[in-house]
C-alpha cells in the first residue's frame, strides 16, 4: 500500500456510489477476484493507511524523509523557483513541508481520495506555512483534474510520493503519467516516488506487520462492501495475505477464504472455496532501468534520482518531455 485516489463521490437515489458498486460487482465477478485498489481508501482506510506509514518494519515513508531531509540543496537548485506544488493523493502531507521549506513554493494544490481527511490535513498544514496559498481539489487522480485557477499563470512541480505508482499494473501506470502531464502542462516538472526491488523478506514484513494493522486496512474494503452496498461477506473467515510476484516484481495484497463461504452484495450472490482470494492491490517494485523506462513511456525525462542511505527507496525529479518529430 503506498498512495491514493478517489472519485468525486456521486450518489444515486439509494446514496450508493455507482463506480464503488460497479468495480465490486464486476472484480468479484472474475475468475480470479479483485477490487481495486483505490476503494481501500476510505476515511478509515486512510487513518488506516496513515497508521502503516509509522509502523518499524514500513521503511518506505522514512527512507523518503530521509532523501527528502538529505538533498534539499539539489532540490532547490533543480527545481523551478516559485512553482506551485500539485501533490497527487496527498494524505497526510507528512513528507510536503520538508518539501515545501527547501524550495519556497509559490502555492500549494493537494489532491486525495478522502475529503474530511484532505481537507484537515490541507487546513494544519496552511496554519504551519501561513504565507502560503493552499488549495485543497477532492478529485479522482486518475482522471483530468481542472486545477484551480489561482495557480493557472505559474510553474507547476508534480509531487507523488510514497511509490503509489507501485500500485498500477504498467498500462495503467503509463496512462496516468501521461494523464498527470496534461493536469501539469507542457513545461511542468515531476518529483516522484518509487519503491525499488530487495529482498522479499524486507517486503513480507512490511506488507504483513507484526501488529496486525495492514490487516485491517486490508480487510476494511470487506468492510466497506458490507456496509455500503448491503454486503454479507463473513469478516471472520476472511484473512490478509501479502505475497510477492517474481514474476511481476510486485507484492501483492489478498483477502484469503479460509474456508469455503457464500455471501450476497447488491443483491448478487457469490462464492468462494477455501482458500481462493480477493486481489485487493499490488506494489510493483522497480530498479533504476525500469523506473526510466516507466517515466519515458509516460511522457517525463528524468532529470536526476536520489536514493536513501540503505539503497531501499527513491525519488526521482523529471521534466515534461518535448514533443519531437522523429527520434
Amino acid at each position: 500500500m503506498t498512495g491514493r485516489s478517489k472519485a468525486l463521490v456521486e450518489v444515486d437515489d439509494v446514496h450508493v456510489n455507482p463506480a464503488f458498486r460497479k468495480d465490486v460487482l464486476a472484480g468479484l465477478a472474475q475468475e480470479q477476484k479483485a477490487v481495486p485498489a483505490r476503494w481501500l481508501y476510505d476515511d478509515e482506510g486512510s487513518r488506516l493507511f496513515e497508521a502503516i506509514t509509522r509502523l518499524p518494519e514500513y521503511y518506505p515513508t522514512q527512507a523518503e524523509i530521509e532523501i527528502l531531509q538529505r538533498h534539499g540543496d539539489a532540490f532547490r537548485r533543480l527545481i523551478t523557483p516559485g512553482a506551485a506544488i500539485i501533490e497527487f493523493g496527498s494524505g497526510s502531507s507528512l513528507k510536503t513541508p520538508l518539501l515545501l521549506r527547501c524550495i519556497e513554493p509559490a502555492a500549494y494544490v493537494p489532491l486525495d481520495i478522502s475529503g474530511d481527511f484532505l481537507r484537515a490535513s490541507a487546513a494544519a498544514l496552511a496554519s504551519d506555512f501561513p504565507g502560503l496559498p493552499v488549495y485543497p481539489v477532492e478529485a479522482d487522480f486518475m482522471k483530468r483534474v481542472h486545477l484551480p485557477a489561482e495557480v493557472d499563470h505559474l510553474p507547476k512541480l508534480g509531487f507523488f510520493p510514497g511509490s503509489t505508482i507501485g500500485n498500477m499494473i504498467a498500462p495503467t501506470a503509463v496512462d496516468l503519467l501521461r494523464l498527470m502531464r496534461k493536469t501539469l502542462g507542457p513545461e511542468a516538472q515531476f518529483l516522484i516516488g518509487m519503491d525499488l526491488i530487495k529482498d522479499p523478506s524486507v517486503l513480507h514484513a512490511a506488507y504483513e506487520d507484526a501488529q496486525g494493522v495492514t490487516a485491517e486496512f486490508n480487510l476494511n474494503l470487506a468492510r466497506r462492501i458490507n456496509r455500503e452496498l448491503g454486503g454479507t461477506i463473513p469478516l471472520d473467515k476472511l484473512h490478509h495475505v501479502a505475497r510477492w510476484n517474481d514474476t511481476w516484481a510486485r507484492i501483492e495484497m489478498h483477502l484469503d477464504a479460509t474456508e469455503a463461504i457464500e455471501f450476497e452484495v447488491s443483491g448478487c450472490r457469490f462464492s468462494m472455496a477455501e482458500g481462493e482470494t480477493i486481489h485487493t492491490e499490488n506494489s510493483h517494485k522497480f530498479d533504476r532501468r525500469s523506473q526510466f523506462m516507466l517515466l519515458l513511456a509516460g511522457g517525463w525525462t528524468p532529470l536526476e534520482r536520489w536514493l536513501d542511505s540503505q539503497g531501499r527507496f527513491s525519488l526521482i525529479l523529471a521534466q515534461a518531455t518535448r514533443p519531437r518529430a522523429a527520434p
